[in-house]
Parts: C-alpha cells; sequence; structure tokens
C-alpha cells in the first residue's frame, strides 16, 4: 500500500469538496496502492449517518469505497504500540483515534492523505503525509 487515506480524505470525496480531485487522481493511478484503516471506515460511516444519508445508501457507498481500496487495515497490538512511539514523539496532541490511524500508515509504510493540520504534529521523519487543501 503506497497511500492510507483518512477519514477527512474520505469525506473530501464523497463530499465533492477542496481535496476530491486529488483523492480521485489516487483512485485512478495504477502505479499506487490506495487503502485505508478500519478506523477511518468507522468515522466515515458514523458521519453519513450525521449527514443524514439512508441506511442503504450508506452501506452502497461504503461497499464502494471498500471496492476502491487495496486494503483495509485493522487495528492490532502493532498498531497500537505504533500509536504510542508517534503520539510520543508528536509536539502537540493528536486524538488517539487520528494517532492509530497513522500508526496504520506508518507501519505500511504508506503516505498518509489528510486535511486535518493537527497530523503536522507527528514529525516528518516517523510519518509521510499528503495534506489535502482545507474546506
Amino acid at each position: 500500500m503506497t497511500h492510507l487515506l483518512d477519514t477527512s480524505a474520505l469525506l473530501a470525496h464523497y463530499l465533492d469538496e477542496p481535496g476530491a480531485t486529488q483523492v480521485q487522481s489516487l483512485f485512478e493511478d495504477e502505479a499506487l496502492s490506495v487503502g485505508t484503516s478500519i478506523l477511518t471506515l468507522f468515522e466515515f460511516e458514523l458521519r453519513l449517518h450525521q449527514l443524514g444519508v439512508d441506511i442503504p445508501t450508506c452501506t452502497r457507498d461504503l461497499d464502494r469505497y471498500r471496492g476502491l481500496m487495496t486494503e483495509i487495515v485493522n487495528v492490532d497490538e502493532s498498531v497500537r504500540s505504533e500509536a504510542v512511539r508517534l503520539r510520543t514523539a508528536a509536539t502537540a496532541r493528536i486524538s488517539a483515534m487520528d494517532t492509530l490511524i497513522a500508526a496504520c500508515a506508518s507501519l505500511h509504510g504508506a503516505t498518509l492523505v489528510h486535511r486535518d493540520p493537527h497530523f503536522a504534529a507527528i514529525p516528518e521523519f516517523l510519518l509521510r503525509q499528503e495534506v489535502l487543501p482545507t474546506k
């Protein structure tokens, strides 16, 4: 996997917000392998419900995104350990969920794709990042 999408990247694509074109380009580039974390899918589904998306549409859209991913990373002991390493090295506080998602990218040597400024607290030598434009 070359790139791991954070929830903010999935939402930018889904809602056709700034950064959607960049995410689409990642999906279309055959030289790349795009994945995500199970935690991202969890947050994404919750956000769809908050947006008022009905259950059949939500299920269909989640399945569509699963089909675009080459890998969906589960959380295990290695992810927990890497998250602790990233969070203790961070220069500012990052939520536990975002740290776990970042750890999924780090462990797989993938670039984390997001639009959340707080990820900048993780030193560049520990996590490659592609930052999308903000809303």
